[in-house]
């Protein structure tokens, strides 16, 4: 989530070779991005139906006070910086598939107790509606990277420093005990758009056309988060009604 640019490229990115070659590179990146997404809801399936509601409970209660959810993010973020270096290593494909699904099972370990917590506590139709938001908002943000074909590369240092700021207000909610609220919400979401177009943009401008499984990776982790963000949002709407 925090990267600043694409720093495993080197070789001829995809935006320098033959049109069939980068519209194969681009095909199969969105191919993986489409695979890591239903692997997502999948095991989110598997889990609702094998983990036992007491420990759902025990998993909702985790996330929404005490220390224990800076150490589930700790952990989060150790995982995450391993599955990404695993997806772009340069040695060994089964390397690049194994972090892509780590990297997948820990989001979709992340993301149960809230898809739990809107499930029963709101409605099924309510992470439905998340999810729809979010398949128009990256599909809007990609139609436009792809249109104009800009780079946006010098995103990078702007998006990590708003990344860490972010984290650094999500320990101090935990540490000190407030609530972030709708508009940490709101602002994040804005920070996972931003990330998107650069994401999208690497891809067409900064990747290697063998390296569809890396950006597929950051694909997934800008797409997820927004995600997420939406959901958090459309719950904290749902309570004030």
């Amino acid at each position: 989530m925090f990267e600043q640019q694409n720093p495993y490229a080197v070789g001829a990115p995809a935006i320098t070779v033959a049109d069939n070659e980068r519209t194969a590179f681009i095909r199969r990146t969105y191919t993986h991005l489409s695979g890591a997404v239903l692997a997502l809801v999948a095991l989110e399936v598997v889990l609702f139906n094998v983990v036992p509601a007491d420990t759902m409970f025990s998993l909702v209660r985790t996330m929404t006070a005490g220390y224990g959810w800076l150490l589930v993010l700790g952990a989060f973020m150790g995982v995450s910086w391993m599955a990404r270096s695993w997806a772009s290593s340069d040695t060994s494909k089964g390397l690049q598939y194994l972090g892509l699904g780590v990297y997948v099972c820990a989001n979709a370990v992340l993301l149960l107790p809230l898809l739990y917590m809107s499930i029963n506590f709101i409605g099924p139709e309510l992470p439905v509606a998340a999810a729809a938001i979010t398949s128009v908002t990256f599909m809007g943000l990609t139609v436009f990277v792809f249109a104009t074909k800009a780079d946006l590369s010098g995103w990078g240092k702007y998006l990590a420093i708003a990344g860490i700021v972010a984290m650094a207000m999500i320990v101090a909610s935990i540490v000190i005990g407030f609530n972030l609220g709708i508009l940490f919400s709101g602002a994040m979401i804005g920070l996972m758009c931003g990330y998107i177009l650069y994401d999208t943009s690497n891809i067409l401008h900064h990747y290697r056309t063998d390296q569809h499984v890396a950006a597929s990776l950051s694909l997934f982790a800008s797409v997820v988060t927004l995600f997420w963000y939406i959901l958090r949002l459309m719950i904290a709407l749902s309570g004030r009604d």
